[in-house]
């Protein structure tokens, strides 16, 4: 489980501390450096097998991409990344024992490892990557630049503000039109918990959905629409939606949204990404060296470059390491 470093993450200590989960990306490990693999093999010697992903769609596009690296090394062996949600995956692929791995925008429940503890499942968590929650506008909208989280408690919380002039009454007297994670979305709870907090439950008069692409064309079509996703996701749509700057406080500066703001603590709302192969599924030569290939890549830089991510410290690259060795040779 969690230790004090991901505390950030659940609420335990101020959001503007620097989050011990992210860094700077540390030495860029070598993709797949095990040459000989001693598992699973087909006729020709080479590693075969399927391995199963599922879970959050933030960091689907990190397990995609290790996928596809993967399967590039190692043609005999079918990777495959599907988006669930990180509650999701848990509740109807992962804990059931239907696939390998749960990636996971914020630490495991406790109801989640019971039902996993139900069907003889152990998820083990591995952080991977670091986030930065990224609360988006139409580019037509000029009256907001930086919202504090009340600011966005307000918009958010269950019978909450219905317009923009609601909230702050220089903006116009308009109607939000309100786009968001499902509720089975780990950016859903944790967005929930860290910027809703006090103020109450998430609102559920909103436009929820599973596909984050569905969450940029609903702010692209709409001057009035708002938002939140994953940074790679507006990274990858900069020129259709605009990125608001956070404030945990209306004394704090405004942070913008970005990897390193993001890993050196000037982002309120950077976090923390997980995956979760399950302790038996590491038992198979294919998950194990998927596991090995996708952790000594992580702190590479494409991480950044290519994915748009916080990649992770050698420190927890080499922590990861430890516990998959441990948990691979039981």
């Amino acid at each position: 489980m969690a230790d004090n470093r991901y505390a950030a993450s659940t609420g335990g200590v101020s959001r503007r501390k620097l989050l011990g989960v992210v860094g700077s990306a540390g030495a860029v490990a070598i993709a797949g450096c095990s040459e000989t693999n001693t598992g699973t093999e087909n006729g020709d010697g080479e590693l075969s097998g399927e391995v199963v992903v599922k879970g959050s769609s933030t960091v689907f596009p990190i397990s995609d991409e290790m996928g596809q690296r993967f399967m590039e090394e190692h043609p005999g062996v079918n990777v495959t990344v599907d988006s669930t949600g990180s509650g999701g995956g848990f509740e109807n692929h992962f804990c059931p024992g239907d696939a390998d791995i749960n990636g996971a925008s914020r630490t495991i429940k406790s109801e989640e490892e019971n039902h996993c503890a139900e069907n003889d499942v152990t998820p083990v968590e591995m952080e991977v990557a670091g986030d930065a929650v990224t609360m988006a506008v139409n580019p037509e909208n000029d009256w907001v630049d930086c919202m504090s989280f009340d600011e966005m408690a307000q918009i958010w919380r269950e019978g909450g503000a219905e317009t923009w002039a609601d909230v702050n009454d220089d903006w116009p007297d308009e109607e939000f039109v309100l786009y968001g994670p499902d509720t089975t979305s780990g950016t859903f709870d944790w967005f929930t918990e860290n910027a809703v907090g006090d103020a109450g439950n998430h609102r559920t008069d909103y436009e929820p959905t599973e596909d984050d692409n569905i969450i940029v064309e609903g702010i692209e079509d709409d001057p009035h629409a708002i938002g939140y996703f994953g940074y790679a996701y507006y990274e990858e749509n900069q020129d259709r939606v605009k990125a608001l700057a956070v404030r945990e406080s209306e004394d704090d500066d405004c942070g913008e949204p970005g990897l390193q703001a993001a890993s050196e603590g000037a982002y309120p709302m950077a976090r923390p990404l997980f995956v979760y192969p399950s302790e038996e599924a590491l038992q198979r030569e294919e998950v194990a060296e998927f596991m090995r290939f996708y952790v000594e890549n992580s702190s590479a830089d494409w991480i950044a470059d290519e994915v748009g991510y916080v990649p992770a410290s050698q420190d927890v690259v080499d922590e990861n390491l430890s516990t998959l060795e441990e948990t691979a040779d039981n």
